[in-house]
């Protein structure tokens, strides 16, 4: 892809901006474009199909977002179907179910898709860790609260801005964006 284009960053969750922002180090151009959201097994596939979409409402170069966390003794589920879960039953049901598998590891997952006259591509970055006993720490958003991440006792909710920054699946996803661009 060539690092010509002006690229912009459709997403309409201010917290992802911010986020991505920091990780880069400059302002990200964004845009707020409503967006039918395919529903698929992994956050690869949604990210990809976001991207094409956006290209064809904005007809220029765009990056989306897509994550989920996979818990390793539910299969990979729920992926990207985790905001569902998180807006129905709760941060705390995802934790209750953790309980019942036995197995608290799972997978963040971020997946960055572009699409621009060039063609369109995902990249993905990942984290591992487990899922605590229950929500802590008020830092971050979405399932921050609950995911602690591979060598820490602490959630990303717990961790400031720069300590979640330098161990996430979203970090890992932009710095693959980066070298792509």
């Amino acid at each position: 892809m060539s690092t010509k284009q002006a690229w912009v960053f459709v997403t309409g969750n201010p917290n992802k901006v911010r986020e991505a922002e920091r990780i880069l180090g400059f302002t990200l151009e964004h845009a707020a474009v409503d967006l039918d959201e395919l529903q698929a097994e992994n956050v690869s596939a949604v990210a990809l199909a976001k991207a094409q979409a956006a290209f064809q409402k904005l007809g220029r170069p765009v990056i989306v977002e897509d994550a989920g966390i996979e818990l390793l003794g539910l299969g990979g589920f729920p992926g990207p179907f985790i905001k569902y879960w998180e807006k129905l039953g709760g941060l705390t049901s995802i934790c209750r179910t953790a309980d019942g598998l036995g197995d608290r590891r799972v997978r963040a997952v971020c997946a960055l898709g572009i699409c621009s006259a060039e063609g369109s591509q995902v990249v993905e970055g990942a984290a591992v860790g487990t899922i605590a006993a229950a929500p802590r720490g008020q830092n971050g958003f979405g399932w921050d609260a609950i995911f602690i991440p591979e060598g820490e006792e602490r959630t990303f909710g717990e961790m400031s801005a720069a300590e979640k920054d330098a161990r996430s699946h979203r970090r890992r996803a932009w710095e693959l964006l980066r070298e792509k661009l």
